[in-house]
């Protein structure tokens, strides 16, 4: 056999060969892909018993002062969030309380809290908080269609298409063998107005409580681009948090007039749930 025909028909092969594994992998229906991405998370009655999550760790990103820096991100439901960045002395504050935003950019000369823009409003508005867009989906109202079976990093993955209830698309890409969240896509408004995708990727991901999460989100990755890296170090599930915790320092506090005093709210506990790394011993982050 002469050997251009030989590579001819070892090329034809091999598609066939992929052609027949994403056809076997596209044998699940969307809603079966989305039961076993919630059972591989952990299970839905876990995640419903999650109220609070608590993520400590650092960022690493080239557009940042620094190389690495510490951050700690809490949030609660249904969709309240608040991250503190430090940097050097200063420190960055977004936080979402549900309805309205505000930021704190000491770093940038505005020391005094500021409300969300409204693109930034909108973005917060639309989170889905603690689970992401595919625990809880049928509740949530969320409609969930497959798409394709890609090739994402190395893994395949279901392409999973969410029409969110509240409106609008999502896309989430679910790994064909673990069953997890890799890939999480969204549109969100720029500065000017106009639509742009943003992107994250989840890995190493850990056992905390019973739950998976992914310990490590990059974002902003592409052709020639170093990604943006959280590195989620210690997990916190259901510590308390007052609803004050999300709340704009510069926002009018209402009088208490003549009431009893309020007593203060027990201290969180110290006890972390640390989960060890599955290198030493990464959306499911969350997603988030």
């Amino acid at each position: 056999m002469k050997p251009v025909a030989a590579a001819t028909i070892a090329v034809g092969l091999v598609a066939v060969a992929l052609a027949a594994g994403c056809a076997a992998a596209a044998k699940l229906s969307a809603a079966e892909i989305v039961a076993k991405n919630v059972a591989a998370r952990g299970g839905l009655d876990a995640w419903r018993k999650v109220e609070t999550m608590v993520w400590i760790g650092h960022i690493e990103s080239a557009h940042a002062p620094l190389p690495s820096m510490q951050f700690k991100l809490e949030q609660k439901r249904p969709n309240k969030t608040r991250l503190q960045v430090n940097s050097l002395r200063d420190k960055s504050v977004r936080a979402f309380d549900g309805a309205q935003g505000w930021k704190l950019r000491p770093a940038r000369g505005r020391p005094e809290a500021e409300p969300y823009t409204p693109q930034e409003l909108k973005f917060a508005q639309a989170g889905h908080g603690i689970d992401g867009p595919l625990i809880d989906s049928v509740a949530k109202g969320n409609s969930v269609t497959l798409e394709s079976v890609d090739e994402i990093a190395e893994h395949k993955a279901y392409h999973l298409n969410v029409r969110l209830a509240k409106g609008g698309n999502e896309e989430v890409w679910v790994d064909t063998k673990t069953y997890l969240d890799i890939r999480y896509d969204r549109m969100a408004d720029g500065p000017a107005g106009a639509p742009r995708r943003v992107s994250a990727t989840y890995g190493d991901y850990r056992t905390v409580e019973g739950l998976q999460i992914p310990f490590l989100i990059e974002t902003g990755g592409g052709p020639g681009r170093t990604p943006d890296k959280m590195q989620i170090e210690t997990v916190v599930l259901n510590a308390p948090l007052d609803d004050s915790t999300f709340e704009n320092p510069a926002a009018p506090r209402p009088r208490n007039r003549g009431r009893p005093g309020i007593a203060p709210q027990a201290p969180a506990p110290t006890a972390l749930s640390t989960a060890p790394s599955a290198a030493s011993a990464e959306r499911g982050s969350a997603p988030q």
